[in-house]
């Protein structure tokens, strides 16, 4: 780490009056001069492509740290990587029996993980800092609460912030679509019919799909559910609101008015959710709930990139009018309903 060079440029727009060595970097005791310059965030921008840079304010002190990045305990993501193919066998399995649950199992893993790692190789393009994904196992009804990543340092600019974030869903759709064509290519009938049953709202792009093959048994292969989580998750994400995937593609398309959509998002879901319950007389409609959730995520600004100036070229901008389109193809007003037979 060259301090001196660091510091010199600090000096253009911070009276920098103490430098502290660290095990493992340096921390700078700064008073701003004015307003940070454009020019000033592109170099820390670039510097956070090696090291973790953090501003930090501690009892009335401007503080700037640089220190070593830290190497990624990948044995983590391996550990929650079998745990969680444990828990969705485990679960696939309760449902279809065990090969059917291997199956099932399999494509969940598959369609997940491709949705983190199209954030993975989007944000690695931008030469971002960000994790390999974190699996989560959790004993829901699919056994898992899904993957994430974690994305360390500042976003250089709305181009950035567009691929990253219209990455993951595109990539999870493409192999939702892949799982659910090779689940309506393969046979399936229930071993027993229990006393209760799990019916599936079709969301358009999967009717779409199984229209295209010509499908019209009564039940589905446990891939074809496999992919319509995948679905369903990518619907969910692609909300504009807070930092969902929905979020940061709204706020690189049209800049701080995002936040506008943001507050409004809840409303609408919980508006929705009202309307649907009259209309399908259900009496709890999952889009309430996930209105009301999605009031914490509106609670919180989305972080500025660097470059938050520069507007985005029109074929991102056509290619986020298409991936909101795609989100209302995944949509479905009851997604699932438990009827007894």
């Amino acid at each position: 780490m060259e301090v001196e060079k660091i510091r010199s440029k600090l000096e253009e727009e911070f009276i920098v009056y103490d430098v502290e060595k660290l095990e493992d970097g340096t921390r700078f005791y700064l008073h701003p001069k004015g307003e940070i310059s454009k020019d000033l965030k592109i170099f820390l921008t670039q510097l956070a492509r090696e090291y973790s840079v953090e501003f930090k304010e501690r009892y009335g002190e401007l503080i700037l740290e640089i220190r070593e990045a830290k190497s990624e305990r990948v044995w983590i993501n391996i550990v929650l990587l079998i745990a969680t193919f444990l828990s969705t066998t485990f679960m696939g399995s309760v449902m279809f029996g065990l090969m059917d649950g291997i199956l099932f199992s399999l494509a969940v893993m598959f369609v997940l993980g491709s949705h983190e790692m199209g954030h993975y190789f989007a944000a690695r393009r931008w030469k971002m800092r960000t994790s390999l994904p974190y699996f989560i196992p959790f004993p829901t009804i699919i056994g898992t609460l899904g993957a994430i990543i974690k994305h360390k340092g500042p976003i250089p600019n709305r181009r950035a912030l567009f691929d990253v974030g219209v990455a993951g869903p595109l990539v999870g759709i493409v192999a939702s679509i892949i799982v659910i064509l090779i689940g309506l290519s393969l046979p399936f009938k229930p071993a027993q019919i229990g006393e209760t049953m799990i019916i599936l709202g079709s969301p358009p792009l999967l009717d779409l799909l199984a229209k295209i093959v010509g499908y019209e048994e009564q039940f589905i292969h446990p891939m074809v559910f496999a992919g319509w989580v995948g679905l369903f998750v990518t619907f969910l994400n692609l909300i504009p609101v807070g930092q969902l995937d929905g979020g940061h593609i709204m706020r690189a398309m049209i800049g701080r008015r995002a936040e506008i959509v943001s507050r409004m998002m809840p409303m609408v879901l919980i508006t929705v959710g009202f309307a649907i319950s009259y209309i399908y007389k259900v009496s709890d409609s999952i889009w309430i709930f996930w209105g009301l959730i999605t009031l914490f995520f509106a609670m919180y600004p989305h972080p500025e990139p660097v470059d938050d100036e520069t507007p985005l070229d029109l074929r991102r901008l056509l290619l986020g009018i298409f991936t909101f389109f795609l989100a209302l193809m995944c949509f479905t007003p009851v997604p699932f309903q438990v009827v007894k037979t």
